[in-house]
């Protein structure tokens, strides 16, 4: 696990806290200072959150668990992360590809960054507060049921409205990544 340095956290915690608040939408009724308090209580989470940044994913406080009272972290990029990007959806798919084979899978560079891939259910409620995906898509969590049967599914945003799709697991391209939630 990488270990960040004092600099990184403190351009981390400063790069999250700005656009904090410039979102205020994303997270009506939280404060900045809940939300630091609960990272300063969890180092851990700040690897996570630097390694949404640095791959592109913008993340942001969308929410709070009403039950556990974790923040809800996720990558608020308008388009899927450009750092993880071209990957098929999971470890099984990558060892079926013989040829051509992407740099890794969706779900294994989750697990390894501290963070899920979205649920269908939470990917249409990122976009209640945004337009994301206008351009690229992202392959969300796939029920076991759908992923036992071949297929994996992502979801994207056209004509001012939120699909779901399927693909084959193995498939990857250039415009589909992942889009990852962090509870904090």
């Amino acid at each position: 696990m990488m270990k960040l340095t004092k600099m990184q956290i403190d351009e981390l915690l400063a790069t999250l806290q700005a656009r904090f608040e410039r979102h205020q939408h994303r997270h009506q009724g939280i404060t900045w200072s809940q939300v630091r308090a609960r990272l300063d209580a969890s180092p851990q989470s700040l690897r996570s959150l630097h390694e949404m940044e640095s791959s592109g994913g913008e993340p942001d406080v969308i929410g709070q668990d009403r039950q556990s009272g974790q923040f809800l972290f996720c990558d608020c990029s308008a388009e899927s992360p450009s750092g993880r990007r071209s990957l098929c959806y999971d470890g099984a798919a990558l060892a079926s590809r013989k040829e051509n084979k992407p740099a890794g899978c969706a779900t294994e560079l989750a697990a390894k960054m501290g963070i899920s891939l979205l649920t269908e259910a939470e990917y249409r409620a990122l976009q209640t507060l945004g337009c994301f995906d206008a351009k690229t898509s992202s392959w969300i969590q796939t029920p076991e049921a759908i992923r036992t049967l071949g297929g994996a599914l992502f979801c994207d945003r056209r004509y001012d409205s939120v699909f779901l799709y399927h693909n084959g697991p193995q498939s990857y391209y250039a415009a589909r990544g992942f889009r990852g939630l962090l509870r904090v």
